[in-house]
């Protein structure tokens, strides 16, 4: 494992946490947060969202105010039903639960990697990452 993806798995984990997680590992956070790492990283993402027709819906999570829902069909269409089958078959649910969840989590997700209601990458939150596991381990 790289020293991305240890950072990006402290990331994950605080972001779990903060999420109400606890500490225990969820294969669909880690796969919600892997679209983060894809090409574009978070703005890519953003772009596929907006291109979907949910411009408004990640606006709403970017920014600073409340956040609005997004309907599992609508986010399966902007982010491709195979990446959905995919998830789905890799978590053993269905595609239908598996949009659900993402739906239900990618704009709490989003929120908190987007604290100030400015888009960053996973390259922004690196130090913030590092900063936890480093506080976590060596000086906890």
């Amino acid at each position: 494992m790289g020293l991305l993806d240890q950072l990006a798995g402290g990331i994950g984990g605080q972001l779990l946490q903060q999420l109400g997680g606890g500490g225990q590992q969820n294969p669909l956070l880690q796969m919600v947060l892997g679209l983060m790492q894809q090409p574009g990283g978070l703005q890519g993402l953003i772009d596929r969202l907006q291109q979907g027709g949910l411009g408004e819906q990640a606006a709403s999570w970017i920014g600073t105010g409340s956040n609005l829902p997004v309907d599992p069909e609508q986010l399966q269409q902007a982010l491709g039903g195979d990446w959905m089958s995919a998830l789905a078959a890799q978590i053993g649910i269905s595609p239908e639960q598996a949009s659900q969840s993402v739906a239900s989590l990618l704009p709490d997700v989003v929120d908190k990697l987007t604290p100030d209601g400015t888009v960053g990458d996973l390259q922004s939150l690196v130090p913030q990452g590092l900063e936890s596991l480093l506080g976590g381990k060596l000086f906890g």
